[in-house]
């Protein structure tokens, strides 16, 4: 129900390599700050659940530092994650959510899990709702983009969507159009990427960017060629493979940190390994968008690009380069995940939009005339 209090809302954002923290007060943000994480420190903790304790310290800190009290925060939310699939929109987060969280029930241990269960935590102690919005787990995939050469064995939708679609959503009224009349390919390019197919407001199609799919990244391997990685697992554990898919691939291999301006900062002074790994992302992101624009047949119109990354401009360059010829492209810095988490929470509150209640079962579950 609305009244005239003003509310003050905590984003709570972690990703592969920070946790953004965002403080607003309504639809003014009050302040903002994304606290970097470098890869050995996380890779300490043995699972992305034992994160939890630490990244609940920095925004502790984060509050003390501007003089906020956790007490006084009237909604938590977070980004999220991990669970069963869940359909598009802003959860209420309640027991059942944050327990299939923690267990990572739906196959992805990516750590904006992190969102719900920080939200959830600040939710408990403090009495206050708590909410998530187009977590990474939701899925409208079309039936053809489900199916894996192995029978029972699926791709399921693990992506950046609540920044996917709020750029999208953006783009299409900053054109004076409708996001659900609109053909996009939206790239997420950060510490993880994401492309995806989005067809008239449903995103049908993507890669599973924390589970070993598309370029890889400042963390991630991306895809491998499978006889190749068996050939790896001869010689290590499947716990090492598992930490390469989404902690200590990409440039953590290579260079042993992932820190972006690190590394660009190697390629503006011409160091020839550097050079090839950064060209060879910007290479794969290009092939993924490539891939996305057969599954859209060609009916692009336009191509987003967004995410943490886009602040070197070789990268949007590069894929200018390879895919100019597919749809005009358009380049979103940063994300607009912040404002889309705060106002969804804050519509939900009132009553403007529905809020969902998180059914505990995914939104797919298979093809009953194969299985």
């Amino acid at each position: 129900m609305r009244d005239d209090k003003k509310l003050k809302i905590l984003v709570i954002n972690p990703g592969s390599t920070s946790t953004k923290v965002s403080l607003f007060e309504d639809e003014t943000l009050l302040f903002e700050e994304s606290l970097f994480h470098d890869a050995p420190l996380l890779l300490s903790f043995p699972h992305v659940n034992d994160q939890m304790d630490y990244r609940y310290g920095v925004i502790i800190d984060m509050l003390a530092r501007y003089n906020v009290k956790p007490e006084d925060i009237d909604l938590f939310v977070g980004r999220g994650g991990s669970a069963y699939t869940q359909p598009g929109g802003v959860t209420k987060i309640d027991a059942r959510l944050y327990d299939d969280t923690v267990r990572a029930v739906g196959g992805s241990e990516h750590p904006a899990k992190l969102g719900v269960m920080l939200a959830w935590r600040f939710a408990e102690k403090f009495q206050k709702p708590a909410y998530t919005m187009n977590p990474t787990n939701v899925d409208e995939y079309c039936d053809e983009a489900r199916l894996t050469g192995i029978k029972g064995v699926y791709r399921v939708s693990h992506s950046h969507v609540l920044n996917q679609k709020a750029v999208a959503d953006f783009h299409a009224r900053r054109t004076g159009k409708r996001y659900g009349d609109m053909n996009f390919i939206v790239a997420h390019i950060d510490g993880g990427i994401t492309v995806s197919a989005h067809e008239k407001g449903r995103m049908i199609d993507g890669n599973m960017g924390a589970d070993g799919e598309g370029s890889f990244t400042p963390t991630r391997i991306g895809s491998v060629p499978v006889l190749s990685l068996l050939d790896y697992l001869e010689s290590h554990s499947l716990k090492e493979a598992r930490l390469l898919c989404a902690r200590s691939g990409g440039f953590v291999s290579f260079f042993g940190t992932a820190d972006s301006d690190h590394i660009h900062k190697l390629v503006e002074d011409g160091d020839k390994k550097a050079c090839l790994v950064w060209n060879t992302m910007i290479y794969q992101i290009s092939k993924q968008i490539g891939e996305m624009s057969a599954v859209l047949c060609g009916k692009v119109d336009a191509i987003l690009l967004t995410g943490g990354l886009l602040r070197f401009n070789d990268i949007y360059e590069g894929i200018k380069k390879h895919c100019g010829w597919i749809a005009p492209i358009s380049v979103y810095k940063g994300e607009m995940e912040q404002e889309a988490l705060a106002f969804g929470a804050l519509n939900a509150y009132r009553g403007d939009i529905p809020t969902l209640t998180y059914s505990g079962k995914p939104v797919w579950s298979g093809f009953e005339f194969i299985d």
